[in-house]
């Protein structure tokens, strides 16, 4: 039983001013929700967040700072989306950056940029605290909210002085700059790395808006729809689909600590969310973990068989079989649009039994950073769907596979494709094909209806000594699937006396699925036994052939991704 395709009901963007002016077209609808330190819920209308804007914009006018470079930094807040519109649209650069990097790293980070100015929120300010002194570049500080740690210093000008300023300079009649150049650069994002290996991308105007408006265009959202937004504000997957979930006039509740996800999604109740597989694979665990503590596993699983065959004769009753599932989730969840990396198939239709649809899209941060996404109306198991709008999609072909597809490296060109890196022209030049393509460096292929299945990285590709090319995720879903594994990463290890190459696996268990913890024997040996049987369902050379143990998590970037570049 399928969705049916809906009218998209939303203004096209045209520039970030324009979105800025048209949101007010919601008047006293409740933009943002958010918790203050007593966990009371805050609110801001749609009316006040774009006379904010305005009146930021404004303000950083009045300071010096129009068509400057302005980094913002810190947990999602109003002032933070606020920060970043009105940087663009004052005819500026934004740049989001990661809180989680260290003071001396963010510091480096905003000289390769050459930013003229950072907005941060109290969470950083005892670690920016030291901008004020100096900075090869920044000239002005900007605290959303000081406190006892912010100096003293000229270079310090607090958030309420800028929006004072900026009511001082409406009166005096001012006025958003026209977006006359939407291919200017307008956004600096930097790519995980330390400022050695990071790379800065460069996003036009243009760029922005095209993505935003593909999304609107696809996603299966609306006025009506309620979201909590739980990933890090910096990424451009999480901050494309909040401008876009404000474009479309949605109620946007602010998650405050992963702590308290669970408690926040039963507080704000939202009818959508926007998550990385990570968050949806745990979210499938408390699932079946509530329901072995509870003693309701067999039912639960009865009651998916049922829900199953009743769908299949059109009747869908999952709002009624699985209530207490989704009350977990608010009680209203209806769906999850899923990105970042590769989701499990398994799980999207687990999810998709209990009521709750799973719409997988695909992007990088190079591309906006949208390139396809699943339509909800008409959707393929384990694929990310067809290119979005504001893009083309082809594959550079290298070899046929098993399904009889062209299969190599995805590319893409069109209005979300960045400008380039900043003064790198070498890796600007490396990124694009001769014909003016960008290679996204995934592996994938294309079904007959356009539709994208991505099977690999390009950098993680091993190569066999037969010259057979394995793809680590496939491997590593494999294990997922069939194995008391709660991570790994394959990687091809060279056997010590020859060249040959030997498909390992590195795991971390899944404590909770073993009784003794701490009898690491008797763990290791049942995740072999667990290998060797999932060896047998899979084609000679992509047999994991070594198993090697860890007992912490494999270090991961914000986005919840595992450095695999870490894995020895």
């Amino acid at each position: 039983m399928v969705r049916k395709k809906t009218e998209r009901i939303f203004t096209p963007v045209e520039s970030l001013s324009h979105f800025a002016q048209k949101i007010a077209q919601f008047e006293d609808k409740t933009a943002f929700r958010w918790l203050n330190k007593q966990h009371e819920i805050l609110s801001m209308t749609y009316r006040e967040l774009s006379a904010r804007i305005h009146r930021l914009a404004a303000g950083l006018t009045a300071v010096g700072l129009a068509g400057k470079r302005i980094a913002v930094i810190g947990e999602t807040s109003p002032e933070w989306v606020m920060t970043y519109v009105a940087a663009i649209a004052a005819g500026g650069v934004a740049i989001p950056m990661d809180r989680e990097l260290e003071g001396k790293e963010i510091e480096g980070f905003l000289a390769v940029a050459e930013a003229d100015a950072i907005v941060y929120s109290a969470g950083m300010n005892k670690k920016l605290a030291p901008l004020a002194e100096g900075h090869p570049t920044v000239t002005a500080v900007i605290p959303i909210t000081p406190d006892e740690t912010t100096p003293q210093s000229p270079r310090v000008r607090p958030f309420s002085e800028i929006m004072k300023l900026g009511e001082a300079e409406e009166q005096k009649g001012y006025d958003y700059p026209e977006a006359t150049d939407l291919d200017r650069m307008a956004e600096m994002l930097f790519t995980s790395g330390t400022t050695g290996s990071s790379k800065c991308v460069m996003l036009s105007e243009r760029n922005i808006v095209s993505t935003v408006n593909a999304a609107a265009a696809t996603v299966d959202f609306s006025e009506a729809d309620r979201t909590v937004s739980v990933l890090p504000i910096h990424h451009t997957y999480e901050l494309a689909i909040m401008i876009t979930s404000l474009n479309y006039g949605m109620n946007v509740a602010i998650n405050d600590s992963l702590k308290r996800v669970l408690k926040n999604f039963a507080l704000f109740q939202p009818t959508g969310l926007i998550l990385v597989p990570l968050f949806v694979s745990t979210m499938h665990k408390k699932i079946w973990d509530e329901a072995k503590k509870t003693g309701k596993e067999g039912i639960l699983k009865i009651l998916t068989k049922v829900s199953h065959t009743l769908r299949g004769l059109n009747f869908d009753f999952r709002k009624t079989l699985f209530k207490s599932v989704n009350a977990a989730f608010g009680g209203h969840l209806e769906k999850i649009i899923c990105g970042g990396a590769a989701l499990n198939p398994d799980i999207a239709d687990v999810f998709s039994e209990f009521g709750i649809e799973i719409c997988e899209g695909y992007g990088i941060t190079e591309c906006s950073p949208l390139i396809a996404v699943n339509p909800y109306f008409a959707p393929k198991r384990g694929s990310v769907g067809p290119a979005v709008p504001s893009c083309t999609v082809r594959i550079d072909v290298d070899h046929r596979n098993d399904k009889g597809f062209g299969e190599g490296e995805i590319q893409v060109r069109g209005e979300n494709v960045m400008l380039g890196y900043y003064k790198n022209p070498e890796a600007t030049a490396e990124a694009f094909t001769e014909d003016g393509w960008f290679r996204t460096g995934d592996i994938g292929y294309m079904d007959n209806d356009g539709y994208i299945f991505v099977t690999g990285r390009k950098k993680f590709v091993i190569v066999l000594e037969n010259g057979k090319n394995i793809f680590p995720e496939e491997i590593e879903e494999y294990i997922a699937n069939q194995c008391s594994v709660a991570e790994s990463v394959v990687v091809g290890r060279k056997e010590p006396d020859g060249d040959a190459v030997i498909l390992t696996a590195v795991v971390y268990p899944r404590m909770d699925a073993f009784k003794n913890v701490s009898n690491r024997e008797e763990i290791e040996e049942t995740i072999r036994g667990e290998i060797a049987k999932m060896n047998r369902k899979l084609v000679s050379y992509k047999q994991v052939r070594n198993v090697e143990f860890r007992y912490t998590e494999f270090e991961k970037t914000t986005s919840k991704k595992i450095k695999r570049h870490l894995v020895g």
